[in-house]
């Protein structure tokens, strides 16, 4: 399952030192590299020579405890520099995360081959307890999961099965509750978190917002509800093959066998939670007061809530089925450029990209970037696309997001609307007279919604702007005034709001 023969940053591992395990015990004590980048070839090396110098039980051990907690020092430093990447992610970022997903492969096997081949095992080192070797396979495995989530690529060959395999391992010796000294959760939270996150669409979240919810589901795993396969059919429940390289499964996709060794849980009593705390955070309710991190404050951070509070607590099964297809389309994203293009029509003045539809539905599309240049493109991004002949542009929100390597990148589009009008918002500002924002209102659709949608930039308005004034120019310049009914959708790009004419005008 490892590959570690080569390192991507120029630097052969093989030519490197490996002159025993004093070597290694004293590289650990030097100083690190200035960047978490330049550190990872060493310390991928070392790990590496670990395993073929000799040294007794207890320096092997203390070794490998020193190589993984320097292993997490540099993914404290690396994981904040991944939030904000675009997408695709560009080679040469790629080719750290595999590096750093390499590495974290390498210390998930070599921690649980300490207890599966015995090696003077002593429950009595806390370098060597088996609760403590189980617990650092889990929580490595769990890493390599997230970080894979970070670049929107699929998850490492074989990394769901072997993290729930070592779980059934701790379970087997009845270890999975047990709190390893130095550790503050258990074998059974690590696991569960890292399950959960698997169960929150991460392809749909974008870097930020999987490190979000995955700090979320590290402080609230325990919500998590083993239940009977005979019950996993409630929304929101799920299901495990541990047999399988696969997350869990929802039941409202596809049901739970009723046999061993599948095993179901329920995320509702956690869909009540974020109901709560999303209401909470709502009424003006700061994060730091509820146990959330300053990101659920933001309006991506109580849109990911949101979504998954939603998604936990309906059936989620498919409104409309979808048909494979072969046909191209252009896109453009972001709502200065969809503003230009909607007010104008000229799609010189832009970038367009191509694309590749894959499969179609009455309410969206998957597509194949092809060519061109795809900008800031972000999963939560409005965007408007074009078939054929149509002149009209299809406006869409990015749904999910998946690449598996730099010239990859596949998206789910969501439409919302069959065009757009442009508009802009007029607000006071303290500091700077009158804003003026460039915003997208989208018609209602009759059996569908009976009110129009206003589309803006996520933080652009603020809890206390119910009223609004658009200023549309077309043929001639109208004058809107309309009243925010309700906030449809939060994400870290756009806001999505159902308006209404402001009856109240004098």
């Amino acid at each position: 399952m490892t590959n570690t023969a080569s390192d991507d940053h120029g630097v052969n591992e093989a030519e490197l030192p490996q002159s025993g395990i004093r070597t290694i015990l004293q590289w650990i004590e030097s100083p690190m590299a200035p960047h978490a980048a330049e550190e990872l070839p060493s310390l991928r090396a070392q790990v590496k020579a670990l395993r073929d110098v000799g040294g007794t039980p207890k320096q092997r051990a203390s070794a490998l405890d020193g190589l993984y907690t320097r292993t997490s020092s540099v993914l404290a430093t690396l994981l904040p520099e991944l939030a904000d990447l675009l997408l695709p992610v560009p080679r040469k970022t790629r080719r750290l995360v595999r590096s750093v997903l390499d590495l974290l492969q390498m210390l998930a096997d070599d921690t649980l081959a300490v207890l599966e081949g015995g090696d003077g095992l002593n429950t009595t080192d806390p370098h060597q307890a088996a609760d403590l070797a189980l617990w650092r396979s889990l929580h490595a495995l769990a890493r390599q999961l997230m970080i894979s989530h970070l670049i929107a690529a699929p998850a490492p060959a074989g990394a769901w099965q072997q993290l729930h395999q070592t779980y059934a391992t701790a379970r087997r010796l009845r270890l999975e509750t047990a709190i390893p000294r130095g550790q503050t959760s258990s074998l059974q939270h690590i696991y569960h978190a890292a399950v959960l996150l698997g169960c929150a669409q991460p392809a749909s979240l974008t870097a930020r917002e999987v490190l979000f919810l995955a700090a979320y589901f590290e402080r609230f795993a325990g919500q998590m509800e083993m239940i009977s396969a005979s019950a996993a059919v409630a929304p929101g429940t799920f299901w495990i093959d541990p047999t399988r390289d696969i997350a869990a499964l929802s039941s409202a996709r596809k049901v739970a066998p009723s046999a061993s060794p599948f095993e179901c849980f329920s995320c509702a009593r956690l869909g009540v939670l974020l109901k709560t705390q999303v209401a909470q955070l709502k009424a003006g309710t700061s994060p730091q007061a509820i146990s959330l991190p300053d990101f659920a404050g933001t309006a991506a951070g109580l849109g990911a809530l949101h979504r998954l509070a939603w998604r936990w607590s309906e059936t989620g099964k498919r409104r409309f089925h979808r048909r494979r297809q072969n046909y191209r389309t252009v896109l453009s994203s972001g709502i200065d450029d969809l503003w230009q293009l909607c007010k104008t029509g000229n799609v010189a003045s832009l970038e367009l990209s191509n694309w590749m539809i894959t499969n179609e539905s009455p309410d969206g599309y998957a597509v194949m970037h092809v060519s061109g240049k795809i900008g800031s493109l972000s999963v939560g991004d409005v965007a408007a696309v074009r078939t054929g002949d149509d002149q009209n542009w299809q406006i869409c929100v990015v749904r999910w997001a998946l690449s598996e390597n730099p010239e990859h990148l596949e998206l789910g589009l969501q439409i919302l609307a069959p065009r757009a009008v442009p508009a802009i918002l007029a607000r006071p500002s303290d500091n700077q007279g009158t804003q003026h924002l460039r915003v997208l209102i989208l018609p209602e659709i009759p059996m569908l919604r009976s009110s129009q949608l206003l589309v803006v930039a996520s933080g652009a308005l603020t809890g206390q702007d119910k009223k609004l004034l658009l200023v549309i120019e077309e043929q001639n310049l109208t004058v809107r005034e309309v009243k925010s009914i309700s906030i449809d959708e939060q994400t870290g790009s756009v806001e999505i709001l159902s308006i209404e004419p402001d009856q109240n005008v004098f």
